[in-house]
């Protein structure tokens, strides 16, 4: 697709005015209601799709298509991150009331990182293309690392500090306690962060772990850098509401790992056979259409059956509690 640099101005000036909406509609510290947070998760999936058919009318199919199996891989691979999300809030205490401004700016500065390596990836693809290879590869190692570690029931139950972020804490300092909304405070004189910039800086920084996988993921889709960026950007900025939203249901998508991973490893077999095609051999490619269907398919089926596996799982915990209750009672009596 030809996307001309006054498009480029023209739809990073939009979301950039849509950023802005919404950080004045929420600029008050609020606790988020799941209605809020509904209406909003409404909100961006309106415009993202509005967006790929305005792609389809002025653009082509293929460019729609691509956007929105971009979209919808980067929207399931957001959902991962949320995991995180929760352990990042949980290890800094956040405030419940804050916690809406740290996932805004947090996501601010995730979408600013993943530009620029959206722009390195277009850069290096557009010059060496064997680089599929090497992204396939990537992917298809992903996926597998998942499954093991579904397989296992490896959680994480603690958020541990990157490199990055302890070298800013040393640089600059922490204060003891939150200061509101705000990021640097005076303590003895010296100019300090409070932890709410810590929190803002986790949540960004975090993401460059998750956009090592998601950005190889979306270029085995389509080699078009405005499609990358805007699939991209629409998937993150839905991320704070759909953090209110399912908030509670994570730990019911008990099948996401498998899920994601059967993505990843689908994605990474397209790039392979995209770069072997590319090398003069005669494979088939797998279509834009089919892709689309296929990631579709997946999350719906692990969806439905994360839903069920949970629900057996309360079911039988409930029936252990009333066991055991009824025991106790027994045990009571008898004392």
């Amino acid at each position: 697709m030809d996307v001309s640099m006054t498009m480029w101005v023209l739809t990073i000036l939009g979301l950039c005015a849509l950023i802005a909406v919404d950080f004045f509609i929420g600029r008050k510290p609020h606790d988020v209601s799941i209605k809020e947070a509904g209406i909003w998760t409404i909100v961006w999936i309106v415009l993202a799709v509005l967006f790929g058919l305005g792609l389809l009318v002025w653009g082509d199919s293929q460019a729609s298509g691509e956007f929105f199996a971009g979209y919808i891989t980067e929207k399931s691979l957001s959902v991962d991150n949320l995991f995180v999300f929760v352990l990042i809030m949980a290890k800094f205490a956040v405030p419940s009331h804050l916690q809406q401004r740290v996932l805004m700016v947090g996501v601010l500065i995730a979408l600013v990182l993943r530009a620029i390596f959206i722009a390195a990836g277009a850069a290096i693809i557009a010059n060496f293309s064997w680089v599929f290879y090497i992204f396939g590869a990537f992917l298809i190692y992903t996926a597998w690392k998942l499954i093991q570690e579904a397989r296992a029931g490896d959680e994480e139950d603690d958020y541990e500090e990157n490199r990055l972020l302890k070298s800013i804490e040393k640089r600059f300092g922490v204060a003891d306690r939150y200061h509101g909304t705000k990021l640097f405070v005076r303590v003895n004189g010296k100019r300090v962060m409070t932890p709410l910039m810590v929190v803002m800086l986790a949540i960004g920084t975090t993401d460059i772990l998750f956009a090592l996988d998601s950005i190889p993921a979306i270029f085995g889709l389509t080699q078009d850098p405005y499609i990358v960026f805007t699939a991209n950007a629409f998937a993150l900025m839905g991320l704070r509401q759909l953090y209110f939203l399912i908030g509670g249901l994570l730990k019911k998508l008990v099948h996401l790992s498998y899920g994601l991973s059967v993505i990843l490893g689908f994605i990474g077999v397209k790039l392979v056979l995209h770069a072997l095609h590319e090398s003069g051999l005669h494979v088939p490619e797998i279509s834009i259409p089919f892709s689309l269907a296929f990631i579709c398919a997946v999350l719906v089926i692990t969806t439905i059956t994360s839903l069920i596996a949970s629900k057996k799982q309360s079911e039988k915990e409930a029936a252990a509690a009333a066991e055991a209750a009824e025991q106790s009672g027994k045990d009571s009596i008898g004392a």
